[in-house]
């Protein structure tokens, strides 16, 4: 009789952890549909804001909710839920074109209706440059993550003794007052002089702050993004709680502590 109701309280205790363990997963799907999910940068498209190594919060709540609100867009419905429109200036993580079929960040430079052109690498927005003020030169070192392989040699330079990629740096300022800084790498004529774009109703036109290095609403699938649907959306970033410079190793925790870029977080 001992033996039996041991064996009955074991499965009773074994019932309660995985109903346990479903709660919890069902928490936590739910937290990271409607409130705050987070997102690692994969690459340099927008620098300086975002480096490769950060990771970032993101809140789900801003713009509305799709099938992309769910973890890996399932079910696939089509629409939007409490739809709102980004404003201009948002970096905003999205879900890429079917051809790419991946989540990717930007950030928000036209809305539906306006027209967009790039001439001489000047941001003109409905028929109005944007201002672009020349600041001083961002420096990036030169780690595991951003190697010489991603910093052309012209941009390479030593500061203190270290290597290092130096890149011109300018502020724009967009009509509502948004402002945010961005790469000039020089004249690339392909992407700094362009036809001039309409977006479209339903969709937004995003764009990387590293101008010449980000594949954006400039350029159609598979080479950028195009205009972006507004039900793929995800959300807004928020802030970044953790950054790495891309020496830390799995199974050596010490070295998640060393090679954190400290000053990085909550940026």
């Amino acid at each position: 009789m001992a033996a039996k109701s041991a064996r009955s309280e074991l499965r009773s205790e074994t019932g309660e952890t995985i109903r346990f363990l479903l709660k919890l997963a069902l928490f936590v799907l739910i937290f990271r549909s409607v409130f705050i999910t987070s997102f690692s940068i994969p690459s340099e498209s927008m620098l300086p804001r975002l480096f490769i190594g950060d990771y970032l919060f993101v809140s789900k709540w801003n713009y509305g909710y799709s099938r992309w609100s769910m973890p890996f867009g399932v079910p696939p419905v089509s629409g939007k839920l409490f739809s709102r429109m980004p404003a201009r200036g948002d970096v905003v993580v999205f879900r890429a074109p079917e051809v790419l079929d991946h989540d990717v960040v930007k950030r928000t430079i036209g809305l539906p209706g306006d027209t967009i052109q790039m001439r001489r690498g000047q941001l003109i927005l409905n028929g109005v440059a944007v201002p672009k003020q020349r600041v001083a030169d961002f420096v990036l070192p030169l780690t595991p993550n951003f190697g010489t392989d991603k910093c052309d040699a012209a941009f390479q330079d030593t500061e203190a003794g270290k290597p290092v990629c130096r890149y011109p740096q300018y502020r724009e300022t967009l009509p509502g007052g948004a402002t945010y800084t961005v790469l000039d790498q020089g004249q690339m004529p392909d992407r700094d002089d362009t036809d001039v774009y309409t977006v479209p109703a339903g969709h937004v036109f995003l764009m990387g702050d590293n101008r010449d290095d980000s594949g954006d609403s400039r350029f159609a699938p598979p080479g950028g993004m195009g205009y972006v649907p507004l039900e793929n959306l995800e959300g807004r970033v928020l802030v970044t709680f953790f950054s790495t410079d891309g020496n830390a190793q799995l199974f050596k925790p010490w070295t998640w502590l060393t090679a954190a870029r400290w000053q990085r977080i909550g940026g």
